[in-house]
């Protein structure tokens, strides 16, 4: 990725960080109810471990998909010629990314609809899919943007679309970064699960974490190091690198000793300086490889929308954006109780009537 000079407005990069917040908004918290959902069928031993599960999640995973639903809508308004071209060249994973999300909406509305196992089973493996494809291709996708996407002129000569092709999305760095991603959601999720629940379905989230743990760790630090040696951002990304190695092996250490809120955060600091690392290195060309359109490149500056268009949606962010905020806190702090098996009623079957 050939980094382009350019001189951006200060509205263009405020809209540039604010997206960025919001992608990492999404990735901490979605990241912990992807893990957790994906643990479903491997944590869940009975029913009613199943529901402590899924019920830990149930009030906050449809917040935690709009900080995306935001983040794809604030693309499309502030940087629209990225938007297009990134739905030019990803359309089938990105996708991917909705089929996944519908089938874990689908799994979490219908799967107490009715009693019987293999019914909830179904969802169950619904959702648990679901939360495994979504930060897999979203992983693959960040992978990309790391390395910068290929893109060149259409026909018209004015617009820009993505020419590497779907095959070559699948690089051993891209493929690596999707892997790597997954396994630290499901790190964050156990522990997500140890610090809302208690007895056995706490016991066992523990037990996973502590494995799953040091499979992130190696692999995070595999993928960092490959990162930072090939696709290097000089010593921010260095420092980031040693940011997110410290919250992983601090999230590690804390879930053995039974600090389930400190490894939370731990996990959290360790993907939020991912995050991080991956859109300072998307900056200014925002992912693309401009190298066959240096005369036209696609950057920060030439992505935007108009100032105006930049101020209205500023005053807009200015309003709702602490609203938001506040509502998801204090979501948070209304289901902040840990959760047990002796919470979980029993099924109760409808009595069958007959006619007389």
């Amino acid at each position: 990725m050939i980094a382009m000079v350019v001189d951006p407005s200060w509205l263009q990069v405020l809209w540039y960080i604010l997206i960025a917040v919001l992608w990492i908004g999404f990735l901490v918290l979605e990241g912990f109810d992807f893990g957790a959902a994906m643990l479903i069928p491997i944590l869940g031993k009975n029913e009613k471990q199943r529901r402590v599960i899924v019920n830990t999640i149930g009030p906050v995973w449809d917040g935690n998909e709009v900080w995306l639903l935001t983040a794809g809508g604030a693309t499309f308004a502030a940087f629209p010629s990225w938007y297009a071209t990134l739905f030019s060249g990803a359309y089938i994973p990105l996708f991917l990314v909705l089929i996944a999300l519908i089938l874990r909406g689908v799994s979490f509305e219908y799967r107490a609809k009715r009693p019987d196992t293999r019914w909830r089973n179904t969802f169950d493996w619904f959702a648990a899919g679901g939360s495994f494809v979504a930060p897999l291709v979203l992983g693959i996708a960040f992978g990309n943007f790391v390395m910068g996407m290929p893109v060149n002129l259409a026909e018209n000569g004015l617009t820009h679309v993505y020419v590497g092709g779907l095959l070559a999305m699948f690089h051993p760095f891209a493929l690596l970064f999707g892997v790597g991603l997954v396994i630290v959601f499901l790190f964050h999720g156990a522990i997500f699960l140890a610090l809302k629940t208690r007895d056995e379905v706490h016991d066992a989230a523990v037990g996973f974490a502590k494995k799953i743990g040091l499979v992130a760790i190696v692999g995070g630090a595999v993928l960092l190091v490959w990162q930072n040696l090939a696709y290097s951002t000089g010593i921010v990304g260095w420092l980031l690198l040693v940011v997110a190695a410290a919250g992983l092996v601090f999230a590690w250490l804390m879930i053995r000793n039974g600090r389930d809120l400190l490894a939370f955060i731990g996990t959290a600091v360790a993907i939020l300086a991912v995050a991080v690392g991956v859109f300072v290195r998307m900056y200014p060309d925002l992912g693309f490889d401009n190298s066959l359109v240096q005369d036209n490149p696609l950057n920060i500056v030439t992505a935007s929308a108009s100032p105006l268009t930049l101020q209205i949606m500023s005053v807009a962010a200015l309003i709702f954006v602490p609203i938001v905020l506040l509502y998801t806190g204090w979501s948070y702090y209304v289901f902040r109780r840990r959760l047990g098996t002796h919470h979980i009623p029993d099924d109760h079957p409808e009595p069958v009537t007959t006619s007389s």
